[in-house]
């Protein structure tokens, strides 16, 4: 065969076998499984902030990704049923939003890698052998170090120095490591002359009573992180400021949402970090090869209109201090 026969020949597919094409790009598989219910803003929040570092990392969903959600709220057996349904797919890495999650995947997949973000004591509760070696299929962000929760009753006193007793809502359902944050509450609250109130908050219909009978009571409430509460912040929001009781929240949305105070971390950060774990692991890296990470950053957010509905005057030295202030 002639050199220009044989080019002619090769344009025209002649010597590929019949429907032989070149080989496409494989669209990697990843779950998502939210601790939260899809109306959830803050969590929407979280989850634009993950797709858009993934983006950025050049996954983009629908082209060579594809991203498969699960919402469920806190339910345990809701969690757990929708673990099911990502296990049944055939997944290159899972995504867990919080406890919850973490907890029903780990259960549900033991071979998958699975990358939680805004999880609490992930050794003591079972999801990993150690911060710097995960092993088995999971790794992750954690959340708080539990030492801030003598920060919340020491930075709650400051606005209400007169205060003797604060109630302290706990759900040890979505959040059964609030034990952790225990042993440094109580040493605050000995160091202020505070004494706290430890109450258990199981169902969302406990939520208003509850509030109102540690209002008769205390002069100040502290709200332990826990995905329950996220979800209603709102409720929990309007009833304290209808019985007039300042409060410590963890998160800085709680502020945005009407709250007077809150010292944590950026849950964002958090999501989008995890982004990163999640690419690497997409590249080839294994989950053994990725430690746990904590937050490196905490915020102190401060409403100055809820202060001032509460008669609460801020002092200049916290205004100070405070990364976000809501005039």
């Amino acid at each position: 065969m002639r050199r220009r026969e044989f080019i002619k020949l090769l344009g025209s597919g002649g010597l590929w076998p019949a429907g032989a094409t070149a080989q496409q790009p494989r669209i990697r598989q990843v779950g998502v499984l939210m601790s939260y219910p899809e109306s959830d803003a803050e969590a929407q929040e979280w989850l634009r902030v993950f797709v858009q570092a993934l983006e950025a990392l050049g996954w983009r969903d629908g082209v060579n990704l594809k991203l498969h959600y699960r919402w469920r709220g806190v339910g345990p057996e809701a969690l757990r049923a929708s673990s099911a349904e990502l296990a049944d797919l055939r997944l290159d890495a899972v995504l867990a939003g919080a406890t919850p999650a973490a907890i029903a995947l780990k259960t549900a997949m033991q071979s998958v890698p699975i990358v939680f973000a805004n999880v609490a004591d992930p050794v003591g509760q079972g999801l990993i052998a150690s911060l710097a070696q995960p092993g088995g299929n999971m790794t992750g962000f954690g959340a708080f170090e539990f030492s801030i929760g003598g920060k919340w009753v020491e930075g709650l006193k400051e606005l209400v120095p007169s205060a003797r007793q604060f109630g302290v809502i706990v759900n040890p359902e979505t959040a059964p490591f609030y034990r952790n944050f225990l042993p440094f509450i109580e040493k605050a609250a000995q160091q202020t002359g505070i004494v706290p109130h430890l109450t258990a908050i199981e169902k969302v219909d406990q939520i208003v009573n509850t509030i109102e009978e540690l209002a008769k009571q205390t002069q100040g409430l502290v709200a332990l992180p826990g995905a329950l509460f996220t979800t209603n912040k709102e409720l929990i929001v309007r009833t304290v400021a209808r019985l007039g009781i300042p409060a410590m929240y963890s998160y800085t949305f709680w502020v945005s949402a009407g709250g007077l105070i809150s010292y944590g971390f950026d849950v964002n950060e958090m999501f989008q970090r995890a982004a990163n774990y999640i690419d690497a692991i997409l590249k080839g890296a294994r989950v053994q090869e990725l430690p746990v990470q904590h937050p490196t950053q905490f915020q102190l957010a401060i409403n100055l209109r809820t202060a001032r509905a509460l008669g609460i005057t801020v002092p200049n030295i916290l205004i100070a201090r405070a990364n976000e202030v809501i005039e």
